[in-house]
């Protein structure tokens, strides 16, 4: 299939309407149909304020987070929509791609 990948930027204790920001794109993503959402936890990172974020040994709210997901340009259009919407600030990337499964188990749709 060709879409984007789109990954979003944030910090562990982030919150967007009340959720932890990884949740709430997890939901999101879930209920918009995209097949999946992967999230990582960074080391260390620094924002466009310039300001450094990090896992702290008893703090880790401050930890950047990666979410990350494949979607269609229709899912994409949706996704940004609602973000778009939200009283939140999200840094992302968008790059188009190709992607799908293999294998002798992969779904049909593929």
């Amino acid at each position: 299939m060709k879409g984007f990948q789109i990954s979003f930027f944030a910090e562990q204790g982030q919150r967007i309407e009340g959720k932890m920001t990884t949740e709430w794109l997890m939901h999101l993503a879930k209920s918009l149909g995209i097949a999946g959402a992967t999230t990582f936890a960074g080391l260390e990172s620094f924002g466009s304020d310039g300001r450094r974020h990090s896992a702290k040994f008893f703090e880790l709210t401050d930890q950047p987070v990666e979410i990350m997901m494949a979607v269609t340009e229709q899912q994409s259009a949706a996704l940004f929509e609602k973000i778009k919407t939200t009283d939140t600030r999200l840094f992302y990337i968008k790059m188009p791609v190709e992607y799908g499964e293999l294998g002798t188990q992969a779904s049909s749709a593929a």
